[in-house]
């Protein structure tokens, strides 16, 4: 048995998967002969955008309900035998300005962003454990490493703290056998952006002109105009679990460059700014 065959013997577990990156991941997968357990609020949405295959577990999943998380990974282990790469691909924009979001619209925001995926590798990590190997893709965004973007605060607030989160993992699981990605996407072209997808704020606050300009420059002239396509992405995913030794920060797409860079120099420059007011606090005693 040759080493490309036992990757695709790989099982793949694939969360927000009726559309954009999840859906073409999961079609690129079961084309290159690799079994795949799919979910969505809706399995018939995954049915409709993937269509039936004997390698393909389309499931019904609430990221927020720990519960039913725990129930649809023991369904994927008893259907496929095993489990070994999760993509943790579920979650959406809340848009609106710090101040205007009210508490539940942000406490809804963490839990699918953050809290949904904590749920998945919970539920997951000890079947990787135990078979001393597998591989966590986290999907944050280029927003999960700059967060200069008017009315998108809380959004970015949720990817740093998958950040945060995914870099303990990746230490953690590492003498297991584990291995663990954070992907920072930048613009792909999806439904990511459109109106029937990212949350506008319940009450805006109209003083907040910054904020509307952002939001009216990503959901009319960004939406339908990024500039990364998703079916490529896909190849990115596959091509990442076959590394030997794969990338715990990975960041993908054309425009992500240019912001890294950027951000990397503005720290750069505010630390070089302050370096003696900053270090003023060792003890010299």
């Amino acid at each position: 048995m040759n080493k490309e065959t036992k990757q695709t013997e790989k099982v793949w577990f694939v969360t927000g998967a009726s559309k954009g990156l999840g859906a073409d991941l999961v079609k690129q997968l079961l084309a290159e002969g690799y079994s795949v357990a799919a979910t969505s609020r809706k399995k018939e949405a995954l049915i409709e955008a993937i269509g039936e295959h004997q390698n393909f577990l389309p499931l019904n999943m609430d990221v927020t309900d720990d519960n039913n998380v725990k129930k649809v990974i023991g369904e994927t282990v008893h259907k496929f035998g095993r489990i070994d790469v999760i993509v943790n691909n579920a979650g959406f924009s809340q848009i609106g300005a710090v101040e205007e979001l009210s508490a539940a619209e942000v406490q809804r925001n963490f839990d699918v962003n953050v809290f949904g995926p904590l749920h998945v590798i919970r539920h997951a990590a000890p079947y990787l454990r135990a078979q001393r190997s597998g591989h966590i893709f986290n999907i944050a965004s280029i927003g999960g490493f700059v967060g200069n973007y008017a009315a998108f605060g809380i959004y970015c607030s949720t990817k740093f703290a998958m950040a945060g989160y995914t870099e303990a993992l990746a230490v953690e699981l590492e003498p297991f056998g584990v291995h663990t990605t954070l992907v920072y996407p930048g613009y792909f072209r999806t439904s990511f952006l459109e109106k029937n997808s990212a949350m506008l704020p319940a009450e805006a606050i109209d003083a907040y002109v910054n904020a509307r300009e952002v939001e009216a420059q990503h959901l009319n002239e960004i939406s339908g105009n990024q500039p990364n396509d998703p079916k490529k992405a896909a190849n990115v995913f596959i091509e990442l679990s076959k590394q030997e030794q794969p990338p715990v920060h990975f960041f993908i797409g054309v425009d992500a460059v240019p912001l890294v860079k950027g951000k990397i120099d503005i720290i750069e420059k505010a630390l070089a700014a302050n370096l003696e007011l900053t270090e003023s606090t060792a003890i010299t005693e």
